[in-house]
């Protein structure tokens, strides 16, 4: 059986995204390996073993281009509430709350928010197919 380990985003400026990372969702660097023309930064927390790879390709001053294929990579929380307001107080500027239903039925609530590089985050209330 195939098991998900990491996704990874290629960033500017490592210490930027790594504090960005930390303060959102308190991921920590789990490993970093240098290379001569890249490095590789693999952050997690003890929520779960997935990991967010941040690739830093040395050199590189312009932003990426996210194109049109991106989507989006998601965490769940506790209190969906109480963390946009840490992420709205911490300057974070996440989107505003979201509620999607079903045939009547609550399917999610979420908010969207942009790391530093302009990659969407959404955090969704856990629960559900969302745990």
């Amino acid at each position: 059986m195939a098991k998900a380990i990491h996704s990874m985003i290629r960033v500017l400026d490592e210490e930027w995204s790594v504090n960005f990372y930390r303060s959102a969702f308190g991921l920590e660097i789990a490993d970093r390996f240098d290379f001569d023309d890249f490095t590789l930064v693999y952050l997690r927390n003890g929520e779960a073993d997935f990991e967010v790879e941040l690739t830093i390709n040395k050199g590189r001053r312009e932003p990426y281009s996210l194109g049109d294929g991106y989507g989006h990579i998601a965490f769940c929380v506790d209190d969906l509430d109480a963390e946009h307001d840490r992420f709205t107080k911490s300057g974070l500027n996440p989107g505003r709350i979201v509620e999607l239903n079903r045939d009547g039925v609550a399917l999610a609530r979420f908010f969207f928010v942009q790391d530093p590089d302009g990659y969407k985050i959404e955090v969704l209330q856990r629960g559900g197919r969302y745990r």
